[in-house]
């Protein structure tokens, strides 16, 4: 392969409780994994095809965690989809904001402990965002679109991805449900990270936020 390629391994057609789409797996040269594309409606050619690029989160996507959003940001864009009639969602095997399962179990302990997502990264000896959406943009470019509607609240991802040659015609907000187990987790992503959340307008007690898990 050459340098920054994807290359396609299979299709498949995949019913699901929101309506049918078409799973994608790719294989990059960039890592020895398997990322997916999950495809509904018309792309080929396409322009402002709403978009989720999705980061894998194990625990938030599989076992419906509540220490963040992630699962319910994969269940909306999937609905927000299916209510369009056509639209992608990228899921990149970066687990943990690129630092792997292990350490972000071992963050989670830190952050049991008073620290937020952040400083726990950090003191893992990681960035506080590892990831890359290299393989996300080759991802769109096979798939022949040609601009997207990106669900997301993630300035920096916008700017990757525009950085990479994706054409972002415009960010789609995700309205988090916030809780007492995210809370502190949303509130770093808002003040830390700068996604753009308003926590100050969402229903949470100020109990809930003191004693919401960091």
């Amino acid at each position: 392969m050459n340098a920054n390629q994807v290359i396609r391994k299979v299709s498949t057609r995949l019913p699901t409780g929101v309506g049918e789409f078409n799973l994608y797996l790719y294989t990059s040269d960039r890592d020895d994994k398997e990322h997916l594309a999950l495809v509904m409606g018309e792309v080929q050619g396409q322009s402002e095809i709403l978009t989720r690029v999705h980061s894998e989160c194990f625990t938030g996507d599989v076992l419906g965690s509540r220490r963040c959003d992630c699962g319910e940001q994969l269940q909306s864009a999937m609905q927000a989809i299916a209510e369009q009639g056509s639209g992608v969602i990228v899921y990149l095997r970066q687990e943990g904001r690129g630092i792997g399962l292990l350490d972000k179990l071992r963050a989670y302990n830190l952050q049991d402990q008073g620290y937020d997502t952040v400083e726990a990264n950090l003191l893992l000896g990681h960035q506080a965002d590892e990831r890359d959406y290299t393989t996300a943009s080759l991802i769109l470019q096979d798939l022949g679109v040609r601009s997207i509607r990106l669900l997301t609240n993630n300035p920096v991802k916008i700017s990757h991805l525009r950085d990479l040659g994706v054409l972002v015609t415009e960010r789609v907000p995700v309205e988090p449900t916030v809780h007492a187990d995210n809370y502190h987790y949303l509130f770093t992503k808002a003040q830390r990270m700068n996604h753009l959340l308003d926590l100050d307008h969402m229903p949470v007690t100020a109990s809930q936020r003191r004693n919401g898990s960091h």
